[in-house]
C-alpha cells in the first residue's frame, strides 16, 4: 500500500448492511438507514441515514453492500453511488456475510479490501486510510480501540504489534490478568485480497452452534465469525496488524440509547467543522 494514509490507491469496500436490529425497539427497518440527522422527538426519523454516511467516508473504490432484511430499502438509499448488492440468503453471521461476498471479491482487481459494517457511521476516511496503511507491514489489518469498559467487546491478543487471535469476552473475561491493557476489537478489518479470498474455505469450515431467538422462541442457529479470519491466517503464517481508532469513532448503532449517542456526536462535530 502506498505510504501516503492521505492518499491510498484504489480499494474495494465490502459494507455488512444486512440485519435488522432487534434491539432497535418499535423499529422494523434496516437499521443502517437509520438518521443521523433526526427530525423531531422520535430519533428514528430524519436524514442522512447511518449507511450513506458510511460509503461518503470509505477510500475510492468499488464498493459492494451485503443486504438482507429490507433489501429494497438499502437499494433505494443508497442507489447514486453505484454500489454491488449481495444478498445474504439466511442471517448466519459476519463471516456468512464475506462468504456470500466471495463473487464479487473474486472478480476484483483491486489487490486490497476493506471490510465494514453499514451501522458504524463515524468512521472517518483517514482512520480508513490508516487501516490499509497497516498492510504495508502484514496481509489483515484490525481496527481497534481502548474503551473506557470493554466489557462485551471481543480483545485482541497482541504480541508485538502483531494480532494473533481475538476473544470474545465471555473468554477473556475469565483470563483475569492475561489481557489486561489489550486494545478491544471494533469489527472493521483490510486485508490483502489475495489473503482473503485464500482463506474463505477454511472459514466456510468453522461454523459456531449459537443459541439465539427466532420468531419468540430460543434457536441453535450456525454462524461465521469474522474475527475466526486472524486465526486463520495467522495459523498460515501470515502477518495481522492493528492500528486504533477514538472510541467514538467505532460507535454502534444497535440501541435507540446508542443512536441517540452517535446522532449527538455527529452533530456536534457538523458544528465545530
Amino acid at each position: 500500500m502506498k505510504e501516503n494514509a492521505d492518499k491510498p490507491e484504489s480499494v474495494a469496500s465490502l459494507v455488512l448492511a444486512a440485519g435488522k436490529g432487534s434491539r432497535m425497539i418499535g423499529y422494523e427497518g434496516n437499521k443502517t438507514l437509520l438518521p443521523l440527522i433526526p427530525s423531531g422527538e422520535d430519533r428514528r426519523v430524519g436524514s442522512r441515514p447511518l449507511l450513506v454516511e458510511v460509503l461518503d467516508n470509505l477510500p475510492p473504490g468499488p464498493k459492494a453492500v451485503v443486504v438482507h432484511h429490507r433489501a429494497e430499502d438499502v437499494r433505494r438509499e443508497t442507489k447514486t453511488y453505484g454500489c454491488s448488492y449481495i444478498f445474504q440468503p439466511v442471517t448466519d453471521g459476519t463471516g456468512g456475510a464475506v462468504l456470500a461476498a466471495r463473487p464479487f471479491l473474486e472478480a476484483l482487481s483491486e489487490k486490497a479490501v476493506i471490510i465494514t459494517m453499514g451501522d458504524v457511521p463515524l468512521i472517518r476516511r483517514r482512520t480508513y486510510n490508516l487501516l490499509l496503511q497497516g498492510l504495508a507491514d502484514g496481509q489483515m489489518t484490525v481496527l481497534a480501540f481502548h474503551p473506557d469498559d470493554p466489557a462485551q467487546y471481543g480483545k485482541l491478543d497482541v504480541l508485538e504489534n502483531r494480532v494473533r487471535r481475538i476473544v470474545e469476552w465471555k473468554y477473556w473475561r475469565l483470563m483475569p490478568g492475561q489481557m489486561e491493557g489489550c486494545p478491544c476489537n471494533a469489527g472493521v478489518y483490510a486485508l490483502r485480497r489475495e489473503a482473503l479470498l485464500s482463506a474463505l474455505d477454511h472459514l466456510a469450515a468453522k461454523a459456531h452452534e449459537v443459541h439465539k431467538e427466532r420468531d419468540g422462541r430460543m434457536t441453535v442457529i450456525r454462524e461465521y465469525f469474522l474475527t475466526d479470519l486472524v486465526e486463520i491466517l495467522v495459523d498460515r503464517g501470515l502477518t495481522v496488524t492493528y492500528t486504533t481508532a477514538e472510541p467514538w469513532e467505532v460507535l454502534g448503532v444497535d440501541t435507540p440509547q446508542a443512536l441517540a449517542r452517535v446522532q449527538e456526536i455527529y452533530r456536534l462535530r457538523q458544528r465545530d467543522n
